[in-house]
């Protein structure tokens, strides 16, 4: 007797029948929903100006996307590891957050003050390039719903299905395009935008700390990323906190947020 499919085959054909056309988003949440359990789901995709679009989301908790809006797509997204891949175009594949976030990521007010409140405990990210200057995160959650963060089977699982995953994101959204415009220096638009708004005029490097500082990197952290020693950045880290005429990472956090939806040169 021939063996027929399972649950998770016939989710994959019904995704693969959907590519290009209706209904393809939830046939894809569906299948891999099937594959290892989810709470969450949302498909961005990020260019190199401007807020990442909306392309899907799902939650079964209200909270999860309750900010989304009104703080991530505001602005909060800069200070995000998964929006990192898109600006160091990182190759395409499954990344998990606790992986590649930098070393005090989890001390971070963005964490505290809009992270936390989503609920979400474990993100898988799986990264596709679908168009010239156009990545895809389509990021797999599990939030205070199940209470659970995933498996290590889990992961395993994730990972085998990433060049399917891949295959299918690139055909369907083949046709997203490029926003008008090229990539900036993120950390150069940061000083544009605090002299514009505050007056106060940072150096290259300092706004580079600043800029690490708020994604969650430590001293030794931003050292090893700006190839410098760490006793030299803390040089900068105290000059960038006279500055701004700051004593916290708290203070630092205050006065740069607002200015993050302003910025125009994303990179």
């Amino acid at each position: 007797m021939r063996a027929l499919p399972n649950a998770a085959e016939d989710g994959l054909g019904r995704s693969i029948r959907r590519v290009g056309g209706k209904g393809f988003e939830a046939a894809l949440h569906a299948w891999l929903g099937r594959c290892l359990p989810l709470d969450n789901i949302i498909v961005l995709a990020y260019r190199d100006v401007g807020p990442p679009e909306v392309l899907y989301r799902h939650a079964d908790r209200a909270e999860v996307f309750a900010r989304l809006e009104s703080v991530y797509l505001a602005g909060a997204y800069l200070l995000d590891p998964f929006h990192e891949l898109h600006t160091r175009r990182a190759p395409a594949g499954l990344y998990r957050l606790r992986d590649i976030a930098p070393d005090r990521f989890q001390s971070t007010r963005y964490v505290r003050d809009y992270y936390e409140r989503t609920t979400i405990l474990d993100e898988l990210t799986y990264v596709a390039y679908p168009a010239e200057g156009v990545s895809l995160n389509i990021c797999l959650g599990r939030d205070a719903g199940s209470g659970q963060a995933f498996s290590a089977r889990e992961v395993e699982t994730a990972t085998r299905l990433a060049p399917v995953v891949q295959a299918l994101a690139e055909a369907h959204w083949a046709e997203l395009a490029a926003e008008p415009g090229r990539a900036g220096d993120l950390a150069r638009a940061l000083r544009d935008a605090l002299a514009a708004a505050q007056g106060i005029h940072l150096s290259p490097r300092q706004a580079e700390v600043a800029l690490l500082i708020l994604r969650g990197h430590s001293s030794v952290s931003i050292a090893l990323r700006l190839g410098l020693s760490p006793q030299t950045v803390k040089v900068f880290r105290r000059q960038l906190y006279a500055r701004c005429g700051l004593s916290s990472q708290a203070e630092l956090f205050a006065l740069m947020m607002p200015l993050l939806g302003r910025m125009e040169a994303l990179g």
